[in-house]
């Protein structure tokens, strides 16, 4: 019985090296992930929700929010019962719903875009400001969690803080 063991162990070590050269190399999937943070930029310029709708995981993606402290002050001035903080369970939807039907110039910019990924997962964050009608209307820190799925890279969850702008 020893042998067998030893023998299913010494196969075992010895195919390890080749399952885990079978993950993307984590440049590539770097490079891969970045491909999705252009096309979801690209989506937003060009008001495609149908191309935008395409990042998401279809299934129980989730968007979280928090409101800095000078937001939150502001929304409360005008609603009382306003949240610092909202779960938003599939709340894409309406975000790429926002996109494909506004008639306003819309923008999100990303600067110090990070990402990390051993090619199966990865996270990615960022400065953002979202403009309207290329004025900025909130900004804050945003980030992702991705999923490489059979049909590429997927945002699965998204975390934001917002701050407001004010008009000018």
């Amino acid at each position: 019985m020893l042998p067998r063991t030893i023998i299913s162990l010494s196969v075992a070590l010895f195919a390890a090296p080749f399952a885990h050269a079978a993950t993307p190399s984590a440049p590539a999937a770097k490079s891969e992930i970045n491909q999705l943070v252009d096309t979801f930029k690209a989506a937003i310029i060009a008001k495609d929700g149908k191309k935008l709708d395409t990042l998401f995981v279809a299934e129980n993606s989730s968007w979280f929010s928090a409101l800095g402290q000078t937001s939150l002050d502001q929304m409360r001035a005008k609603k009382p019962d306003a949240k610092r903080f909202k779960a938003e369970p599939d709340a894409y939807k309406g975000f790429t719903k926002f996109v494909g039907g506004t008639t306003h110039a819309i923008e999100e910019k990303f600067d110090n875009v990070r990402i990390d990924t051993d090619g199966t997962i990865g996270s990615v964050y960022f400065d953002y400001v979202f403009l309207l009608d290329g004025k900025p209307t909130n900004h804050g820190n945003e980030t992702w969690q991705v999923v490489r799925t059979d049909d590429g890279w997927k945002i699965n969850a998204m975390l934001y803080s917002i701050i407001l702008d004010q008009a000018k």
